[in-house]
């Protein structure tokens, strides 16, 4: 038979969890068919699902092997069996998890095995060891590296949840195209858009002329709009919803906008708010050049935009990518306009598929 490159992820967080993985690598270096090739440094991390137990230790193993999926997934269950690894529910403790992450560059679906492993791409835990062994590894059904897959999540880890609403937010400076995708997605997931109130305000065009003793007036229009929209009690469990924006662009407006009283005043106003907000599962951040954008503006002649000089468009793009340099909330996916033809049903269609392994419609149930 053929010989096989195999990542499997091992973690554990009952007892000497070092010493459980260590027992584990030593079982699959004894068995025959099995060669470990190398493994990834040892982190840990806490727990997902059910917070009220010991952080886990994890780790990634690289293995070339003739076994097949089937008789290779029937040693790892039995290697966890040895190890004391009880099966009661989900999310609970375990003294050794065993996951076979990638197979070559199969895709198999059965009763009992799913490869590559369903969620891998929403835990850096995951993709930080299989960055570190093969950065340029191709997810065989995603068609995307996992070192771009780790960049999604910013040293994040999550969980697709069916009891919360799916809540798509798409995040970039003006004149960057978040409308025309918002429409162009809602036709694809048949789902509704939260539109910015931009045209409700009736602030905005004064303080896009210049009149900064309106910007506050202007912040907490669209503050209250917002908060809204987006209030977990006006959003249905396990619906699809797209909103052209992401509510924390509040403070990067506030910031570019109000003056030093102005905005500490927002501050006090603004943080009550956002316990009732419901964050997205998944950020599209959009991205241009500012000069580009200004054309944009130009070109759909709206009469308050009009006004908007490049140095503000330079700004707000910089607070923009220094709010995703740390953002740990959800999954971003960032996109280059560039790649992005809206006449063109393929490139929308390629960015669609991206989005679906991100929401809970493309689980099965196995969350």
């Amino acid at each position: 038979m053929s010989e096989n490159i195999v990542y499997i992820g091992l973690g554990s967080n009952l007892g000497d969890r070092k010493d459980f993985i260590d027992k584990a690598l030593k079982f699959l270096a004894e068995t025959k068919q099995i060669e470990i090739f190398r493994k990834s440094n040892i982190v840990e991390t806490k727990p997902l699902g059910r917070t009220d137990q010991p952080n886990y230790l994890n780790t990634v193993a690289e293995i070339k092997t003739t076994l097949t999926p089937e008789n290779l997934y029937k040693i790892l269950s039995n290697i966890e069996n040895d190890l004391g690894r009880e099966r009661k529910e989900k999310w609970l403790s375990r003294t050794i998890d065993l996951d076979l992450l990638f197979f070559s560059d199969k895709v198999i679906k059965t009763h009992d095995l799913t490869v590559p492993h369903q969620q891998l791409h929403l835990r850096t835990f995951v993709l930080g060891g299989l960055c570190e062994l093969n950065p340029d590894l191709i997810h065989p059904v995603m068609k995307v590296s996992v070192s771009e897959l780790a960049s999604r999540l910013n040293g994040g880890n999550f969980i697709l949840e069916h009891h919360k609403p799916q809540l798509i937010s798409i995040a970039g400076n003006i004149g960057v195209g978040k409308t025309t995708l918002a429409n162009k997605l809602s036709e694809r997931f048949i789902c509704d858009v939260l539109y910015e109130p931009y045209d409700d305000n009736p602030f905005m065009p004064d303080v896009y002329a210049g009149r900064k003793d309106l910007a506050l007036d202007s912040q907490l229009f669209f503050l209250t709009r917002r908060a809204e929209q987006l209030n977990l009690n006006n959003l249905t469990p396990g619906q699809i919803y797209i909103s052209d924006y992401v509510f924390d662009k509040e403070m990067v407006y506030a910031k570019a906008l109000l003056n030093q009283k102005q905005h500490e005043l927002y501050e006090k106003i603004y943080n009550p708010f956002t316990k009732n907000i419901f964050e997205p599962v998944l950020v599209i951040y959009l991205k241009d050049s500012p000069q580009n954008c200004l054309d944009r503006i130009h070109n759909r002649n709206r009469p308050y935009e009009q006004q908007i000089e490049l140095n503000f468009l330079n700004e707000i793009g910089s607070d923009y990518d220094k709010l995703f340099s740390d953002w740990k909330k959800s999954p971003v996916i960032r996109v280059s306009t560039q790649e992005l033809d809206y006449s063109n049903d393929a490139s929308i269609e390629d960015l669609v598929a991206q989005i679906k392994y991100y929401l809970t419609m493309n689980c099965n149930g196995s969350c």
